[in-house]
């Protein structure tokens, strides 16, 4: 097998991007939805995304989409505009070749072209595999939530990654405080 390609996500890909999203959600904990959606939805939420400026980017092989990946806001408040959350699927019969951080690479290169200042991944705590990986990319583990989600009849845990991206000591649009000003 050739090595995956990574590239935008096009309209062309959503069909095999939904079917990945609905293995993950009747299969695994790394969606914590419980319903299977259609193509429809996944288009919606890729115009989202790209109407926000966000990527959504998929990796490749001769035997189609094998995995893809996106970042958008992490919560909906003005405070959190320089923090993104991301997600990244690979496609069940794809997962251990490390298209995974493939994928991860390109959303950090992405993100810091973007002038984000802060990644946040938020991992099902018994997803070892994601976590030693986002370890791996410098991530820190900075919190678990015990019991915050379920699914499959059993509480789920939540653990939250952070990878700082850059050594702005201010935001951009804010200027340093002045000493006197405390």
């Amino acid at each position: 097998m050739s090595d995956p390609q990574i590239r935008d996500a096009e309209e062309t890909d959503l069909e095999q991007i939904t079917a990945i999203h609905n293995d993950a959600v009747v299969h695994t904990t790394a969606i914590w939805n419980e319903e299977a959606v259609d193509v429809a939805d996944r288009s919606a939420w890729l115009a989202a995304r790209r109407e926000r400026g966000f990527p959504v980017i998929v990796a490749t092989d001769e035997t189609g989409v094998v995995g893809y990946a996106s970042f958008g806001d992490w919560r909906p408040h003005s405070g959190y505009r320089h923090t993104v959350e991301h997600s990244v699927y690979v496609r069940g019969d794809q997962r251990g070749r490390g298209i995974g951080r493939l994928l991860m690479v390109e959303l950090i290169r992405r993100a810091k072209d973007l002038g984000i200042h802060v990644m946040v991944g938020a991992v099902e705590s018994g997803n070892l595999p994601s976590i030693v990986l986002h370890k791996r990319l410098d991530f820190l583990q900075v919190g678990r939530m015990p019991q915050v989600g379920a699914k499959f009849g059993r509480w789920l845990d939540l653990t939250f990654l952070q990878l700082v991206l850059d050594d702005r000591p201010f935001p951009p649009e804010l200027r340093a405080p002045a000493e006197d000003a405390r």
